[in-house]
C-alpha cells in the first residue's frame, strides 16, 4: 500500500428484490418537494415507474417531473434542469435509471446555484462547489458506472467540443440508493454487457497502475474473476437471479472509491472512450470495449509485472516456459475471448468510428499523466486506426 488515504462513503445502500420498500421511509428524511429525474420513458414500461410513484405518495412528497435524460447527458439537459430546481425550490433530487440519469442528477445539484458558470468551473478547471447543492437519491436499473455509490458525473458538452468527467466530493454522492438486481432485468442485451465492460473497465483502470504489491490488487483481481464468471451466466441467462445480483455488488465496489485507496489510476481508456461518445453518440461501456485491447497492447510492456500478474491470476494462464511477455499477451488473449463470448463490441467501427473521423476524435482526448505512460496525440491516433 502506498501513500496516505482518507476513505469515506456517505451513501445508504438497500439492496435485494425488497429494497424498494425502503424507499418511502427514505423519502420522509427530506423536503416536500421531489424532482423525478428519468430517461426515455422505459421504467414507465417496465413497472419501475409506478413503484417509484407509489413512495413518493405515500411519503407525502411533491413530485416535478424531469424526463428525457439522454444516456450521454447534455450540459444543456443540466441547465434545463437546474431551472426546474430554482423554479420548484426542489429539496431531493431522484434519479431513476443507470449512471447516464445519476450523473445528471449530480451535475444539477452541484450546478443548480452556481453563481459562476458550471461547465467551466466543475467540468473544465475541475473546481469544487461553493454554493448549496441539493441532495440526491437513486434507484438504480441498469449497472455498469458505480454512480450509486461515488462523486462522478459525466457530462457531454457539444458546443464546446468535449465530454468530460468531475469526480465531485461526499457531498454529491447519493444519501442513498436502491439496488434491486430484477430492476436491472429490463435492459436489453446489448446495453446489459455494454454495462458489464465498463464495470470491467473501471477495475482495469484502477488495477494497470503501479507495480507494488497492494492489498487493493488482490481485491480487484477476485472482483474481476466474479464478474468473468457472472457475466458468462448472464449473458446466456439474463434472468439468472444470482448472476445479476453478483454482477449488480461488483459494479458497486468497482468505483465506489475503495479501491482507489493506495493506487493511483490510469483512465486513458475512459478518455479515449469518451471522445468517440461524443463524435458517435455510442454506448459509453462499448466505447471502452473498443479500444481497450490496442490501448493494452501498446502500454504491456511498460508494466509487464503488473499485465503478467493479470494473466495468471485473472485467466489462470500457466507460465510454465513461457517468458513474461508470452504471459502478458495471452492474457489480454483471454481478455479479448471474453468480450466475444458476451458479445461486446471489439472495433470501433462498429459504432461509427471511420478513418475519416478520427483526427476529430483524437483532438477531443484528454491525455492524462498518468498510468504507465503519457500518451502523445500519435499514439491516440495509432489506437483508434488499430481499433477499426
Amino acid at each position: 500500500m502506498q501513500g496516505n488515504f482518507t476513505y469515506h462513503n456517505p451513501t445508504k445502500l438497500y439492496f435485494g428484490e425488497e429494497a424498494i420498500s425502503h424507499l418511502s421511509n427514505e423519502l420522509k428524511n427530506y423536503g416536500p418537494t421531489v424532482m423525478l429525474s428519468y430517461g426515455g420513458g422505459s421504467i414507465k414500461r417496465n413497472g419501475i415507474y409506478d413503484a417509484v410513484l407509489a413512495a413518493l405518495k405515500e411519503a407525502g412528497k411533491t413530485v416535478v417531473e424531469n424526463p428525457g435524460v439522454m444516456p450521454n447527458p447534455t450540459y444543456e439537459k443540466v441547465l434545463e434542469g437546474c431551472g426546474l430546481v430554482r423554479q420548484h425550490h426542489v429539496d431531493l433530487i431522484l434519479a431513476v435509471g443507470g449512471g447516464s440519469t445519476i450523473d445528471y442528477a449530480k451535475a444539477v445539484s452541484a450546478s443548480a446555484f452556481c453563481q459562476e458558470d458550471p461547465w467551466d468551473k466543475y467540468w473544465v478547471h475541475q473546481g469544487w462547489p461553493s454554493c448549496p447543492v441539493v441532495p440526491i437519491g437513486a434507484v438504480l436499473t441498469m449497472v455498469g458506472t458505480g454512480s450509486e455509490m461515488n462523486g462522478g458525473s459525466v457530462i457531454t458538452n457539444r458546443k464546446a467540443g468535449f465530454k468530460l468527467g468531475k469526480v465531485f466530493g461526499p457531498d454529491l454522492f447519493p444519501k442513498f440508493t436502491i439496488l434491486n438486481p430484477r430492476f436491472t432485468m429490463t435492459v436489453p442485451q446489448y446495453q446489459m454487457v455494454a454495462g458489464f465492460f465498463d464495470i470491467m473497465s473501471h477495475l482495469m483502470e484502477q488495477y494497470f497502475a503501479g507495480n507494488a504489491d497492494c492489498t487493493t490488487d488482490y481485491l480487484i483481481e477476485g472482483l474481476m474473476r466474479s464478474l468473468v464468471h457472472s457475466s458468462r451466466i448472464a449473458a446466456q441467462n439474463p434472468q439468472d437471479y444470482e448472476a445479476r445480483a453478483n454482477i449488480m455488488w461488483t459494479a458497486t465496489w468497482a468505483l465506489n472509491t475503495l479501491l482507489k485507496c493506495g493506487k493511483g489510476g490510469d483512465w486513458e481508456v475512459h478518455q479515449i472512450g469518451h471522445a468517440i461518445g461524443l463524435v458517435t453518440d455510442a454506448t459509453h461501456g462499448m466505447t471502452l470495449a473498443s479500444v481497450s485491447l490496442p490501448y493494452y497492447r501498446l502500454v504491456m510492456h511498460d508494466g509487464l509485472h503488473q499485465f503478467v500478474r493479470f494473466a495468471q491470476n485473472v485467466w489462470n494462464v500457466r507460465p510454465d516456459g513461457k517468458t513474461d511477455e508470452q504471459v502478458a499477451t495471452e492474457g489480454l488473449a483471454c481478455l479479448e475471448s471474453w468480450m466475444k463470448e458476451i458479445g461486446l463490441v471489439t472495433h470501433s467501427r462498429e459504432l461509427g468510428v471511420t478513418e475519416e473521423n478520427i483526427p476529430a476524435i483524437a483532438d477531443a482526448v484528454l491525455i492524462l499523466p498518468v498510468g504507465y505512460r503519457t500518451l502523445t496525440r500519435d499514439e491516440v491516433v495509432s489506437i483508434l486506426r488499430q481499433s477499426l
